[in-house]
């Protein structure tokens, strides 16, 4: 689809009349809702008018007495994906027994030398406990 010069001036026409892109695409025919707001956007044409029904603005209805129902709010701000679901402070669980992990000289190997029978993981598993004991006492 070309856009001729009559189709450009519909569209402006169209356009300031206040109508719909999907309006527009469908006087027009044969083209979509996205070419008329992409042609739209390169004419640079901005002044719609206004629909009537947006031009007045809508009566409120008066509210009843008493019947005004408000949301309570909490006292957190901010984001709150993680804050406790409960105002009183949960428990804080215990810390877990610590488990010595030292491995004997005559059991240590290089990584070259492990087979399937050797434990990967007796040094790689560090429980959350120890890490953060080991960054506490890295930076004090």
């Amino acid at each position: 689809m070309n856009w001729t010069d009559d189709r450009v001036e519909l569209l402006k026409k169209l356009w300031s009349d206040g109508l719909s892109a999907s309006q527009i695409a469908a006087e027009l025919g044969g083209i979509s809702r996205n070419s008329v707001i992409g042609k739209v956007h390169r004419l640079s044409l901005s002044g719609r008018a206004k629909s009537p029904s947006t031009s007045v603005p809508r009566q409120r209805k008066p509210r009843a007495h008493g019947q005004t129902m408000r949301i309570a709010r909490s006292g957190i701000r901010g984001n709150t994906a993680l804050a406790p679901l409960h105002s009183y402070e949960t428990e804080l669980e215990p810390e877990p027994e610590l488990i010595e992990n030292i491995i004997p000289m005559g059991q240590r190997c290089s990584i070259l030398e492990l087979t399937e029978s050797k434990c990967h993981w007796r040094i790689a598993y560090q429980p959350a406990a120890d890490r953060r004991r080991d960054r506490r006492a890295a930076r004090g």
